[in-house]
């Protein structure tokens, strides 16, 4: 035997490396007009799990949100490919701002 792989002619050069998939699950805030990454994952399940916790935040702060008159972000999400990131993403917090800032 030779090496190759059994459906390939013996000669052949048989590459082993699989295209690397940048497919990431992110969770989007949507606020008013702007849509922000909120946070990354590699698995839709970890998203899901994600973006559930978020929204759970937002209905627990809701009354604080409205005195603040800040704007409640919506979430979802959505596959990205890593090269999609804007340059210097951060985390959002799950509120969608910081320091009465929004993010």
């Amino acid at each position: 035997m030779n090496g190759a792989a059994p459906d390939q002619p013996p000669g052949q050069v048989l590459s082993l490396s699989r295209a690397r998939d940048d497919r990431i699950w992110a969770v989007l805030a949507v606020m008013g007009r702007k849509v922000r990454v909120a946070e990354i994952f590699p698995s839709r399940a970890a998203a899901d799990a994600d973006r559930n916790w978020r929204e759970q935040q937002v209905r627990a702060y809701a009354g604080f949100l409205r005195g603040e008159s800040q704007p409640v972000p919506n979430y979802s999400v959505s596959p990205i490919r890593r090269t999609d990131l804007p340059r210097g993403w951060r985390p959002l917090p799950a509120l969608g701002f910081l320091r009465g800032q929004l993010i």
